[in-house]
């Protein structure tokens, strides 16, 4: 029998972290060593106070059952924490949970978009931006993040003709792969260019919470007609370490908001109990351990760009997010051998830029999620193996 799979997969290729991971298999297979700074996965342990939340909500046979829906408890955590954290006052009905951001996003545009439909995503950007709208079949148009203009998108350069013809716009600050924050001018300059072309605004906010430098972790809701013209998606999973409980949110314009709840009744029932305790009690318990963790990656940060700045190789310091976006040492210019070289030589693993889009080529991405005593002996290591030289 001869399988014919849908076209639509010709698309799709094996995933740079799946080839990655293979080679890092093999080489601590050949007892060599690896640091892997390739997938941004916390090393760190979740709050004590949420633990315990999972501990006595697994012993409950009732939470074993279909959730169905949000616990109400859950739905009054996220718009107590969002209205002391950001100062946005949220209605239930401008909230839904997702089982993560990456299943909320690969989704949301099956709400949003009819096949052709014109849908702005960022180049670089993290994929699933461009990998949702292709999957019910919209058009992409890129729009170009360039370090001349910080990494921000230059709106005014959107050919009028694509402005007019878009649906929606998907945006994400602080940026995942480019490690920039947007300052608050940048969201009213959004929230403008959205009304003037009807376009919705797609923001994914999964990094508010892990800003550097004393900057401002901002949400896009908290600027006057935001709810209007889009919504956005805030995770607990970088900010709490609850990446495996797959849980995020999606709130702002209503009928957004409903319509997607709408969909997803028919592909998900809710997301287990205890998983959702585990948010409840997340955003409605102390945050000491949030800001513990924010301090700790910038010693992470500060380790790895100042350690590589130390032996030659110029990283500029992540502004926010939990990854590093460095340009490719001086001599080579494919990121995808460039990371597999440095692998080799050096037992280090990172993630080339090229696999953001085709204006990430050029650098490579780290995740910091190594202590800063490992990051220390990374630094030596690239050192001593002359990859710089």
């Amino acid at each position: 029998m001869e399988i014919k799979l849908a076209s639509r997969m010709g698309a799709f290729q094996p995933g740079i972290f799946s080839v990655l991971n293979g080679r890092k298999k093999e080489r601590i297979q050949q007892g060599k060593p690896v640091w892997d700074l390739s997938v941004g996965t916390p090393d760190f342990e979740p709050d004590k106070h949420v633990i315990r939340a999972v501990e006595e909500a697994v012993k409950v046979s009732f939470n074993y059952t279909y959730a169905l829906t949000d616990l109400p408890e859950l739905t009054e955590a996220v718009q107590g924490w969002y209205k002391r954290r950001y100062q946005v006052p949220l209605e239930p009905e401008e909230i839904t949970s997702v089982n993560g951001s990456q299943e909320g996003i690969a989704h949301i545009a099956w709400t949003l978009c009819d096949p052709g439909d014109i849908v702005l995503v960022p180049n670089p950007g993290y994929p699933i931006f461009s990998v949702g709208p292709e999957l019910c079949g919209a058009k992409l148009v890129c729009y170009d993040l360039v370090e001349e203009n910080n990494y921000l998108p230059d709106l005014n350069a959107i050919p009028e003709e694509t402005a007019q013809a878009a649906k929606a716009i998907v945006v994400s600050y602080p940026a995942n792969p480019v490690c920039k924050t947007a300052p608050r001018s940048f969201y009213e300059e959004l929230v403008q260019f959205a009304k003037k072309y009807n376009i919705i605004v797609i923001h994914d906010n999964a990094y508010s919470e892990i800003i550097y430098d004393g900057r401002e972790g901002i949400s896009f809701l908290s600027v006057p007609g935001a709810k209007e013209v889009g919504v956005e998606f805030n995770s607990l999973s970088k900010s709490y370490c609850l990446t495996g409980g797959r849980i995020s949110f999606v709130l702002g314009n209503r009928q957004i908001v409903q319509k997607f709840k709408t969909l997803r009744s028919q592909i998900d029932y809710g997301i287990f109990r205890p998983v959702q305790l585990a948010g409840i009690a997340a955003l409605n318990g102390p945050q000491d351990g949030v800001a513990w963790r924010r301090a700790e990656y910038q010693r992470r940060r500060d380790a790895l760009c100042g350690g590589l700045r130390s032996i030659g190789w110029n990283v500029p310091d992540s502004e926010g997010s939990m990854f590093v976006w460095a340009p490719l040492p001086e001599g080579f210019t494919s990121s995808a051998d460039f990371c597999f070289e440095l692998l080799e030589r050096t037992g280090l693993l990172c993630t080339p830029g090229v696999a953001f889009g085709s204006l990430g080529e050029g650098h490579v991405r780290f995740a910091l999620v190594l202590p800063p005593e490992e990051i220390k002996k990374i630094i030596s290591a690239v050192d001593e193996s002359g990859i710089l030289k």
